[in-house]
């Protein structure tokens, strides 16, 4: 199965245009999102922002029913009280709200999860590493996968809430051992373009910088989930352009050379 997948989000509801277009296309059969939907730069205030983007995310879900989700730190740190970097107080009731109208969109309850495997992958936003699986004893090595993934997932928030735990494992920065033989599939941390870290494909092409310039060229990844390989596709950006472009007109004017800049940027990507 050509499995698409859709990196953190942080307000970007555009990110999900470009999938429904890529999975309309025939590129993919379905899709898994690797989620941190809420959250950006400078965009506390902006909770029609979060708004849109799960909304974006519910109507996403409902056209591609069969889609798979992953929780982020950023998601989980709203209904859990987390106060995590770019939390926003006052977005924090929406978020909570869209989150569970999320969750109950889905066709099954098991489809949002911390780690999703389909066939000989396994999906999660930061990475399920070895010592994360030791916490549940020693005999989760000799299970079956499955049995290891209902443990992980059915986990307490104050063992979830750490930094080895799959939405905090920083597997560019670490050389942790990754649980399984199976290919893992992580966002979480930004990477310059899709490529393989210690063992594990990193997706996380979308970040920004605080000033909204983009980072790294944004694509967005295919991978078959029998043989594990993956072919990388580049996006259409012009909606997401438009949108920092907005954003930056309505901004302090610290951002007026920004905006200059990704004036000059967006007549390039035409």
């Amino acid at each position: 199965m050509r499995v698409l997948v859709i990196p953190d989000v942080h307000l970007r509801a555009w990110m999900f245009d470009c999938a429904e277009e890529m999975l309309r296309s025939g590129k993919a059969d379905r899709a898994v999102c690797l989620m941190d939907i809420p959250d950006d730069w400078e965009m506390q205030l902006r909770v029609d922002k979060y708004e849109e983007a799960y909304d974006r995310a519910i109507s996403f879900a409902k056209t591609f029913p069969d889609t798979l989700w992953c929780y982020g730190n950023h998601d989980v740190s709203y209904p859990w009280a987390k106060l995590e970097s770019g939390y926003s107080p006052y977005a924090e009731h929406t978020v909570i709200l869209k989150l569970r109208e999320l969750e109950e969109s889905l066709p099954d309850s098991s489809q949002i999860a911390f780690v999703q495997r389909i066939d000989n992958v396994l999906f999660s936003h930061g990475g399920l590493a070895c010592d994360f699986v030791k916490k549940f004893g020693e005999e989760m090595f000799e299970a079956d996968i499955d049995e290891v993934l209902d443990v992980v997932n059915k986990a307490e928030h104050r063992i979830l809430w750490n930094d080895m735990s799959p939405l905090w494992l920083r597997t560019k920065y670490n050389k942790w051992k990754m649980f399984s033989n199976l290919t893992q599939v992580v966002g979480h941390t930004p990477v310059d373009k899709v490529c393989v870290k210690n063992g594990t494909v990193m997706t996380d092409v979308f970040s920004t910088h605080p000033d909204g310039q983009r980072k790294y060229e944004p694509e967005m990844m295919v991978i078959d989930s029998v043989t594990g390989k993956y072919e990388v596709f580049p996006v259409n950006t012009k909606a997401g352009i438009k949108e920092v472009l907005t954003i930056a007109k309505e901004m302090d004017e610290r951002y007026g050379e920004v905006f200059s800049k990704l004036a000059d940027w967006e007549g390039t990507d035409k």
